[in-house]
């Protein structure tokens, strides 16, 4: 893969970040339970770090680029996406921020699959670990709030 090539790739990983924080920017906004317009305004933030920390591998060469390995437990996978409201409940709110982490760690998964180039392969994999870090992260966030009996 050549430079430009990881440019853009990194740039379009860049856009999805500032997506995320738009929207979790939005629901903030818009909640009005104090915990969920905490908890998306966290997640804005974190997309927000998401987006510095790809802008800084912009700075670096593509072989460079190495993320520790995460597991996925799915535990969101088969939850049903609950519809976007105003006054919708925490959990709500986590669902759909681990549906919006699955798609984008799918996508970049789907990307590694059909990279004809090694270091693209490398590079999506990379990007998708990231996202699934992401996803691990509120899942787990959600497991504490679903199961509270649980530890």
């Amino acid at each position: 893969m050549n430079h430009d090539q990881f440019k853009k790739i990194i740039s379009d990983a860049i856009n999805c970040e500032i997506e995320a924080f738009n929207f979790y920017r939005s629901v903030s906004e818009k909640v009005k339970d104090k915990g969920l317009k905490e908890l998306f305004g966290e997640l804005a933030g974190e997309e927000e770090k998401h987006r510095t920390t790809l802008e800084g591998l912009l700075r670096i060469a593509p072989e460079k680029f190495h993320f520790s390995p995460s597991q996925d437990y799915k535990v969101g996978d088969a939850l049903p996406t609950p519809p976007l409201t105003a006054d919708m409940k925490p959990l709500e709110g986590l669902v759909i921020a681990i549906k919006k982490e699955l798609e984008a760690m799918q996508m970049y998964t789907q990307l590694a699959k059909t990279a004809a180039d090694e270091s693209q392969k490398t590079l999506f994999s990379e990007l998708a670990s990231m996202e699934r870090g992401h996803k691990s992260r509120l899942e787990d966030i959600y497991t504490d709030m679903a199961f509270p009996e649980v530890w």
